[in-house]
Formats: structure tokens, C-alpha cells, sequence
């Protein structure tokens, strides 16, 4: 690590400032320092990033795929080393670091599985009808093409799925789009040490210099400069609020605004029935605090707001969950920015009316950290300060709202905000009654689970990782799955293009073999154009 810039192929260190990661388990900060990137470092990535996007875009599916299996090999290849460094960064015990690593190769290969079968880019056709009354139909050709150099912000709480070489960059560039990524400043040797194997794959699969750069920062200034630059095409962000927000509006400012794809954060509230909870109180509550404790709370679905039916099932389940977080001691958070806002976070509880703090678990004397907390309050006090519950209090918090029953959960329900995530805990003779929660939870939530926490999400074709803002800035659209790389396609027709000139997803013959929608019918043949 030389705590440099990572452009293409070069390194820079121009910047005069410069930023240390912290240890938060120590407190202690780490070396070497990291250099601010300049704007002239910003403006070098990008421009190399730009002049690398024709390659890009005319490199095949099989093409993209040896680049991401490229560059799994040399994360693999350098696997000690980053875990380390991870663990130093972020406190995290070595089988979440051996999770995170197994999952963050695991992307880059499904996505390499996905740029190669092609079928993505979503090829429409339907053929010309020359002799139709009162009009001849055209015939029109329709696909996705790489957007081009897109912008992809680290996540703090995962400095491998989601950062440098996780879900965001390993889909553009399947998708065929050159990135400029920022790592997080919470892991900035992680970063490095990523980014450094992201670009042997680079040169090794034969991808020129400008399909990958990184730069570091600590500061506003690199994340607005990114987002301005003329030649960003779209962005990716996975952070707080505030955040995405701000970058969001930068994009929209631009004389030519750019998408940017924010996920921002959830409360993911839970609806338990009577039922659930009549069958097994004890155990309901050790689910739910090792959902709430997985990470230190510092997942973005983490279960904070627990709606629950009065009655003595509630006061077991209550006296185990606070008997949980009793013994519990804390951990270490990422950054004395979260463990701050978390301690606001709770404090804010503190002052609603109604609100009772049942308990807390005890703290080490680490200089960054957070113990569970658990409170309650009624359903009536809780509509009453509903605001003050909208906002995530990222960490290991639990609100447990007691309910008179299970028929008010529906309209309770509809009172949220977009949301990532969102459950319904039943027995199985309450899943006939619980269809209209279902779709009132649907209604705000991008994934519904059915017994189950959101927390662990399985990376595949159809989940979503979404939802409605604020949750995200694009409700359409996932950030984690395969779905995640129709982010980085943009949508051309071609009309009465004669076959020569068509991009081979849309050829008569099919030389791709790609499903595609041909005249109403999906179908991997050709096309008949005689019509």
C-alpha cells in the first residue's frame, strides 16, 4: 500500500492531504496515509475511463466474463493479505471476513456468467410489415447498450461485497462500462489492496488501462467532483441518507443530469401475529437478536421496529429479549461517525413520550463502539412520534411497539415510508388472514418476508434490494442480484437497420443465441424476415 491515487495503470499523489483508517477495535490509526485526490486526479481517472468505453462496449459477453474471472483470480491470489487488512480496518472476526470474501468472488463470477449468456440487454424485435393498412409497420430492434463510465461510492459496512470489487463494479463492468470507484475512508487500505488486484485483472484479461481506476478521499470534495465531471454516465452509492441524498441532488444540478443509484438505509419494520408469537416466545426472541446483533446492527436490514400484540406471550418474549441484551456486551462499529450518530439515534429515543428504554448491554472501553438497546412503546405513542422513528438508527437497536392486536398492523403498516425490507411472523392457520398485510407491506417495501428476517440476502436472479425513497433513489431497480445490471444499459432502437449494421444481439440469426422477444414470442431462434 502507498496510500496513492490508482489511475488506470499509474499512481498519482499529488494531494497534500492526507487520512489514516482507524483501527476501531484499538483506536489505533492505521498506516500508511491516504492521500486526498485532487480534481486533476479525478479529472485523469475519468477521461481514461472515457476513452476506454468503446473498447468496452464492443468487447463480447465471453470477453467480460474472462475480466471478472480475472480478476476473482487475483483476489484470490492476494486473500491473506486483504482479509487482514479488512479485519484491522472493521474489528470483524474472521468468519465474517471469509463470508464477505467467498461472496464478494461469487459476484464477480455470476456476473461474468451473465455478461456472457448475454441476454440482458433485453433484445426486443419485431419485423416489418410493409403491406399493413392504412400504415406499413417498420421493423424495429430494440436493446440495452454500456451507458459508459459510471461512479461507484464504497459502502462502509462492507469493504469487499460492496465496495471496490463487489456487486456495483463486478455489474458495469458486465455490462460493458469502464468504472471509476471511490473506496470508503472507514477501509482505505482495503480498498487499495483490492483495487490493486482489480487492475492485474485488468491487464491480464487484456482490458486497457482506463476500465478501472480507484481514488481515495476522506472529504466532500472527491464524491461532488466525481459526480460532477462531464464524462460520469451514472453512479452507484450505498450509504446513509444524507449521503445519497446529497449526491443525488449534485447529479440533478449538472447541466446534464446523470442517474445515481442510492441505497440509503431502512428501519425494515416486522409485524409479528399472535400466533407466531403464542408458539414459542423464548425462541422468537432469540431469532430476532441475532438478526438485530448480526454485523453489530451495521446491516441495512437490520429489524429495528418490532410491531407486537399485548398479552403475556409479549411480556416472555420481552423478559427473554432484554435478558439477551443484558448479557450482551458490545462491539465495535466502523467509524466514530456511526457510533455517533447511533448514540443521537438513541438519545432522540429517549425524549418521546411514552417511550420506555427496557435495557441496554455493557461496552467495552473501546473509543469506537455500541451494546444492543431495547426499548418499547405503545402503538399510539409510537403514531404520535412516528418522524422520529422514520430516521434508521444504524446500529443494534430494537423498538418493540405494542399493539392491542394484530388488526391494526395494516393500517400501521401503511403509514411507512419506502423501505428495503419488511416481514410477517405467523402460524400457519394466520396465513389466510395475514393477504392484506402482505400488500400493505408490499405497498412501501422492496422484499416481504414470510417468517423470516431480512437480514442475509441471497444473491440471485430475483431478489430485489430496493424499494420506494427513501430507501433508494430508483425504486426500479436492485443493487444487489443479477437484476442489478439493467443499471448500466441504456436503451437504443434500431429502425429498418438492414442486418449488416444490426449489433449481433439483434441479427436475424441469432449469433449470440440470446432470449429474445421476437414478434410477441420469446424465443433463442432466428428471425424470419420475409413478413
Amino acid at each position: 500500500m502507498t496510500g496513492s491515487q490508482l489511475i488506470g495503470d499509474s499512481e498519482s499523489a499529488a494531494g497534500a492531504e492526507t487520512f489514516r483508517a482507524l483501527n476501531p477495535v484499538t483506536g489505533e490509526a492505521l498506516d500508511p496515509p491516504f492521500h486526498e485526490a485532487t480534481a486533476a486526479e479525478v479529472d485523469a481517472a475519468l477521461r481514461l475511463a472515457a476513452e476506454a468505453a468503446g473498447f468496452l462496449r464492443a468487447s463480447t459477453g465471453p470477453q467480460r466474463q474472462a475480466l471478472l474471472e480475472a480478476i476473482a483470480a487475483e483476489m484470490e491470489a492476494d486473500a491473506g493479505a486483504i482479509k487482514e487488512r479488512v479485519g484491522l480496518e472493521t474489528g470483524y472476526p474472521g468468519a465474517r471476513l471469509d463470508g464477505e470474501f467467498a461472496r464478494t468472488l461469487m459476484q464477480l463470477r455470476t456476473f461474468g456468467q451473465v455478461a456472457a449468456e448475454g441476454s440482458w440487454v433485453g433484445a426486443r424485435i419485431d419485423t416489418a410489415i410493409p403491406d399493413r393498412q392504412p400504415l406499413a409497420k417498420p421493423d424495429l430492434r430494440r436493446m440495452s447498450v454500456p451507458v459508459g463510465p459510471v461512479v461507484i461510492f464504497g459502502a462502509s459496512n462492507f469493504p469487499l461485497a460492496i465496495s471496490v470489487a463487489g456487486g456495483d463494479p463486478a455489474s458495469a463492468l458486465a455490462a460493458g462500462c469502464p468504472i471509476v470507484t471511490k473506496g470508503h475512508p472507514s477501509h482505505p487500505g482495503s480498498s487499495e489492496l483490492v483495487a490493486r488486484a482489480v487492475r492485474r485483472g485488468v491487464e491480464a484479461a487484456g482490458f486497457p488501462a482506463g476500465t478501472f481506476s480507484m481514488l481515495q478521499g476522506a472529504g466532500e470534495d472527491t464524491g461532488r467532483l466525481l459526480v460532477e465531471h462531464p464524462e460520469t454516465r451514472a453512479v452507484a452509492f450505498t450509504g446513509s441518507l444524507r449521503g445519497g441524498r446529497a449526491l443525488f441532488d449534485i447529479a440533478a444540478r449538472r447541466p446534464v443530469p446523470v442517474p445515481v443509484y442510492a441505497e440509503m438505509g431502512s428501519v425494515n419494520p416486522q409485524f409479528v401475529l399472535p400466533g407466531k408469537l403464542d408458539a414459542g416466545p423464548a425462541a422468537f426472541a432469540d431469532g430476532l437478536f441475532a438478526s438485530v446483533t448480526m454485523g453489530n446492527g451495521q446491516f441495512c436490514t437490520c429489524p429495528s421496529i418490532v410491531f407486537v400484540p399485548r398479552g403475556a406471550a409479549l411480556e416472555e418474549m420481552a423478559a427473554r429479549y432484554l435478558e439477551l441484551v443484558a448479557g450482551s456486551r458490545g462491539a465495535p462499529l466502523l467509524n466514530r461517525g456511526i457510533a455517533s450518530a447511533f448514540r443521537s439515534g438513541i438519545d432522540g429515543w429517549r425524549e418521546v413520550a411514552g417511550l420506555e428504554l427496557l435495557g441496554e448491554g455493557s461496552l467495552d472501553a473501546a473509543e469506537v463502539g455500541a451494546a444492543p438497546v431495547v426499548a418499547k412503546i405503545s402503538l399510539e405513542d409510537f403514531e404520535r412520534s412516528r418522524g422520529v422513528f422514520a430516521e434508521e438508527v444504524f446500529g443494534p437497536s430494537t423498538l418493540l411497539v405494542v399493539c392491542p392486536d394484530a388488526g391494526c398492523y395494516a393500517d400501521a403498516a401503511r403509514g411507512f415510508d419506502g423501505q428495503l425490507g419488511a416481514s410477517v411472523h405467523c402460524a400457519e392457520g394466520e396465513l389466510a388472514g395475514a393477504a392484506g398485510l402482505m400488500e400493505a407491506l408490499a405497498g412501501f417495501s422492496g422484499r416481504v418476508c414470510v417468517n423470516g428476517f431480512p437480514t442475509g440476502i441471497e444473491v440471485c436472479d430475483s431478489v430485489h434490494h430496493g424499494g420506494p425513497y427513501p430507501a433508494t433513489t430508483d425504486a426500479q431497480h436492485t443493487s444487489i442480484g443479477t437484476a442489478g445490471i439493467a443499471r448500466w444499459g441504456r436503451p437504443v432502437s434500431y429502425q429498418n437497420t438492414p442486418d449488416a449494421l444490426l449489433p449481433d444481439a439483434l441479427k436475424d440469426a441469432n449469433p449470440l443465441g440470446l432470449m429474445r422477444l421476437v414478434d410477441g414470442e420469446w424465443t433463442r431462434g432466428g428471425v424470419d424476415s420475409g413478413g
